[in-house]
């Protein structure tokens, strides 16, 4: 099923305008997520909404917004109110700027979105507008209401799209010089850099996100399996210390003896992934049969095809616990 639009509105620069959609552009319903049960029962627990004093649940229409200004005193602000304040630009994302993508500071980055052309009109009004920013290498800063809030949005050409990413203000970042006026100045030899740079180079590589794996979600997944087909579950050993680091210059030396042991296993490791990964890519997911359930990682161990028959023909109601896609079953890694 198609994602859901965020926000629909305007994209408009000076009299340029076309229709837009706002898309997240990252999700976190793909990771494995734990519902709250009472132990004796193994039913939901269900949260009411109670009077802190009196212990009384109150109704939604008894529920209004407050701003705590001491202890037990809140200055009540009713819908209406907050109606009367909202921005009248609600529905346009007004580009006000075009600046260098390298001024804006990482720390204002919050979330990116894709922005694309809503309908079938506008289409050469936004291929204009992505292709003027793409041409001059810059950034466009906008304006954005969502959820009642005015948020600056940054615009930038993503293949044929646009991706737009919501940033801060600048009361929400923290300086740093908060945390870093304590740390100690000290000198380094340059042989210690030298080792260093040494391991850094080792280690260096193309950035390549398919490759990245989540091995706590992995784990997870393997957790849930094992339960469902009756395995034992056998307790993790605690893992090895490394010791106490004598010196630096040790640690150092230690490390990159470690990598040239190491590095063989590492390369056959990330070559394994990397076919993995393309396999993945080359092959089209299946089209999922509504009402069965897809196993995302195979169970082993006694009755494991019998644990995996009987999931496939489960209804999609009974279907809520957390499982995995096949394809995500080539994590790589």
């Amino acid at each position: 099923m198609a994602p859901r639009a965020n926000w629909k509105g305007f994209l408009r620069l000076s009299l340029v305008t076309c229709p837009v959609a706002l898309y997240p552009a990252t999700s976190d319903t793909e990771k494995v997520s734990f519902n709250q049960i009472n132990r004796k029962t193994g039913h939901r627990i269900k949260y009411l909404k109670v009077d802190a004093e009196t212990g009384d649940e109150v109704t939604s229409e008894d529920i209004v917004k407050g701003y705590k200004v001491d202890t037990d005193t809140y200055i009540e602000v009713t819908k209406d109110e907050l109606d009367d304040i909202a921005l009248d630009s609600t529905h346009t994302i007004e580009i006000d700027e075009f600046v260098p993508k390298a001024d804006i500071d990482n720390r204002y980055l919050i979330r990116p979105y894709y922005l694309v052309p809503d309908g079938k009109v506008g289409h050469d009004a936004y291929a204009v507008i992505r292709e003027t920013i793409r041409s001059m290498d810059k950034v466009a800063i906008g304006r954005v209401v969502l959820t009642n809030r005015e948020h600056i949005i940054a615009l930038e050409p993503l293949e044929n799209g646009l991706m737009g990413t919501l940033l801060r203000y600048p009361y929400e970042v923290r300086s740093e010089k908060e945390y870093f006026d304590d740390i100690q100045d000290v000198k380094l030899t340059r042989d210690m850099l030298d080792l260093a740079k040494h391991i850094v180079e080792k280690k260096s590589g193309a950035f390549e996100p398919e490759l990245f794996e989540d091995h706590y979600e992995t784990a997870l997944i393997d957790l849930i399996n094992k339960k469902r087909s009756g395995m034992p579950i056998t307790a993790k050993a605690a893992p090895k210390t490394g010791g106490n680091v004598i010196s630096l210059m040790d640690a150092l030396k230690k490390s990159i003896a470690n990598e040239k042991d190491a590095a063989p296993a590492a390369k056959v490791a990330r070559d394994t992934a990397k076919e993995a990964a393309k396999d993945t890519k080359a092959k089209k997911p299946k089209k999922r049969v509504e009402g069965q359930r897809e196993m995302l990682l195979p169970i082993s161990g006694k009755g494991g095809k019998e644990a995996a028959a009987r999931a496939a023909t489960t209804p999609k109601k009974a279907a809520d616990k957390p499982v995995r896609a096949p394809a995500r079953a080539k994590k790589a890694g």
